[in-house]
């Protein structure tokens, strides 16, 4: 027998030692918590407020209507990138419709964005001043309390999707969510 390599037995006896020390240490880890439910955010479409005259009866113009729809999408696809979970407006699209616009209503999204399982609502408008002269503004409400949570507003120049999304983007990275939100809006 070589005196430098151990024998079967020994070796049988320093793996079954080996594996209950490695059980007994991974017992004494703590178990994982449970994963906590996302947040639930529902991110209303943002609306416009032409008061540069140059609106016309049948809403915002074509090209208006895609760039609202260009930054609602970027806001809900930043926030679920955050670890928010974004709730689908579509069970309440009657009654959104029927609410609209919101700036209006004094509040009445509140009830929809409940009736949704949210736990913190964003709603948002665009105010055309002029071709020009622009402005992006936005709330973050607490549903169950109504109170904003955070908001913010960002003057943009020229009517251009470049020009929105950086407008957007600006907001979202400094005002919407740094610092990082805590409460119940965190994620």
């Amino acid at each position: 027998m070589n005196p430098q390599r151990p024998s079967n037995r020994r070796l049988r006896s320093l793996r079954a030692a080996c594996g209950l020390a490695m059980g007994l240490g991974l017992m004494s880890l703590p178990l994982a918590a449970p994963a906590e439910a996302a947040t639930r955010v529902a991110v209303f479409g943002f609306e416009l407020l032409d008061t540069s005259g140059e609106a016309g009866p049948g809403g915002p113009k074509p090209e208006e209507r895609h760039r609202l729809d260009l930054i609602t999408q970027d806001m809900r696809q930043r926030l679920a990138a955050a670890g928010y979970e974004v709730i689908d407006l579509a069970p309440q699209a009657a009654r959104i419709e029927d609410a609209a616009p919101f700036r209006n209503c004094n509040s009445c999204e509140l009830p929809i964005a409940r009736a949704l399982g949210a736990d913190i609502e964003v709603i948002g408008l665009v105010q055309k001043v002029s071709n020009l002269i622009l402005n992006i503004n936005f709330q973050l409400r607490d549903v169950e309390t109504g109170k904003v949570l955070r908001a913010g507003s960002a003057d943009i120049r020229n009517n251009t999707d470049e020009s929105w999304m950086r407008g957007i983007s600006y907001l979202i990275r400094n005002r919407l969510l740094d610092p990082p939100l805590t409460g119940r809006a965190a994620p």
